[in-house]
């Protein structure tokens, strides 16, 4: 297969995933933001989550931030600022803010160094707790510890779980294409 082709199954292949946008800072303070679909939850005590860089064979704007800052966030997509997510994926030299490139709005908590989507409904911050090289295709596991949640209230159910729907939280596969949510079922946890 050409290169774009086998890009596009391989990436739809797990079927649809979650799509965030992922907030960063560089040391000179230059904000970042860039669509990542290839994102995992890795435990709940501590809450680690964990997302797959592309291969770092150019220079990757986000990776380089998460490194030399240790901080990010995790900003859910929804469909009103889908557009502008998608356009953050163009390859913007580091010295553009693709919050700036798109006309999206930056939101900062004071404890928390990297920029938050304003417009994104569930976002989260998370400190940089390891990285894990996967030598086969130069891609980098990297986990992050949640530091921060922010969402509406009513998004929170009272067993813990989030309203995905309500809050019109996207997936994705491929390169491109983008997915709503919709509720098939729910079940009590399973046991013998």
């Amino acid at each position: 297969m050409k290169k774009l082709p086998k890009v596009q199954l391989a990436t739809s292949l797990p079927g649809a995933k979650p799509i965030c946008l992922v907030g960063t800072k560089s040391i000179a303070g230059i904000t970042n933001l860039a669509p990542f679909s290839s994102i995992t939850h890795l435990g709940s005590s501590p809450i680690l989550i964990g997302m797959v860089t592309r291969p770092d064979t150019v220079d990757r704007n986000t990776l380089k931030n998460i490194v030399d800052t240790e901080s990010w966030t995790l900003n859910h997509v929804h469909a009103e600022i889908l557009e502008q997510a998608h356009q953050c994926s163009a390859r913007y030299p580091a010295e553009i803010s693709e919050f700036s490139a798109v006309g999206m709005d930056e939101h900062f908590h004071p404890n928390i160094s990297a920029p938050f989507v304003k417009e994104s409904r569930i976002r989260y911050a998370l400190n940089l707790e390891d990285i894990v090289d996967i030598k086969t295709n130069n891609t980098k596991l990297i986990i992050g510890r949640v530091q921060l949640i922010e969402m509406p209230d009513e998004a929170l159910h009272s067993d813990g779980s989030i309203n995905l729907i309500e809050a019109a939280s996207l997936a994705s596969t491929a390169l491109d294409t983008y997915f709503s949510l919709s509720k098939v079922a729910q079940f009590s946890y399973a046991k013998p």
